[in-house]
């Protein structure tokens, strides 16, 4: 058992490195990493009021608040090309038929996309690294936030690999996962604007990703959020998988 397990890890890395790095070689990726540096840059200093006192200075509550709007696009990008490339120019078919399960496949694309966002967090450490001067920043709070937007960007990249398992062309896997993404925020509006029942705006709430974060970027470590960021995630590829199978048999 320890020898499947260590060879089915094993393909799974290989694949993931693979996939790592021609995303790396791709201009899509350091076009969405600029963007998601500059926007939440632009966000913190000037929208959010934070030099206007506008909120308090010790707290990047803001900026991690805004994290779920730039995955909307940021998401996206990255997640576009790794089904509906690969069935778009029939690669897909012989990816099939390597020695490679369903879940190997779908771990390997998955780790590799989660690993290009994860880098982009890292870059955008510097920003409060800048203004641990300018007040006392409670670093316990600082790491919850960044803990729940790698939850929440794992989450994010599952669901855009399952629409994009689902889509025929780049754009198409583009455009549906910054709809539902966006959609997943305009939930949590409507249970905002309209009276609707407690029981109601908890199913709601339910089902909307940037909810679950709003905890976390007020710097708290909620075990209901982690519980549905690692269960959504889990959900998100195991459809993945079925879809895949579903195409391999098809």
């Amino acid at each position: 058992m320890k020898n499947n397990c260590a060879n089915h890890a094993g393909r799974v890395l290989a694949l993931a490195r693979k996939e790592l790095l021609s995303y790396l070689n791709a201009p899509a990726f350091y076009g969405a990493a600029v963007f998601f540096l500059v926007f939440g840059s632009v966000w913190l200093f000037h929208v959010s009021g934070l030099f206007a006192m506008e909120i308090p200075p010790a707290t990047l509550r803001p900026y991690f608040a805004v994290f779920p709007l730039i995955y909307v696009l940021v998401v996206p990008v990255l997640t576009m090309k790794s089904w509906a490339e690969e069935r778009k120019t029939g690669s897909v078919e012989l990816l099939l038929t390597l020695p490679f399960s369903e879940w190997d496949l779908v771990l390997g694309k998955f780790l590799s996309v989660f690993a290009l966002l994860a880098m982009m967090i890292a870059l955008t450490i510097p920003v409060p690294l800048s203004l641990l001067p300018m007040g006392h920043f409670d670093m316990g709070v600082i790491m919850a936030e960044y803990f729940g937007a790698l939850l929440l960007g794992a989450s994010a990249v599952a669901l855009g690999l399952l629409l994009s398992s689902l889509s025929k062309n780049q754009a198409g896997s583009f455009l549906g996962t910054a709809v539902v993404l966006m959609a997943t925020m305009l939930i949590g509006r409507v249970t905002f604007n309209m009276n609707l029942p407690n029981w109601l705006s908890e199913v709601v709430n339910f089902f909307s990703l940037p909810f679950h974060f709003e905890s976390f970027s007020r710097g708290v470590l909620d075990s209901r959020g982690v519980v549905f960021y690692l269960a959504s995630t889990v959900l998100f590829l195991f459809l993945t998988t079925r879809v895949i199978l579903r195409r391999k048999w098809g």
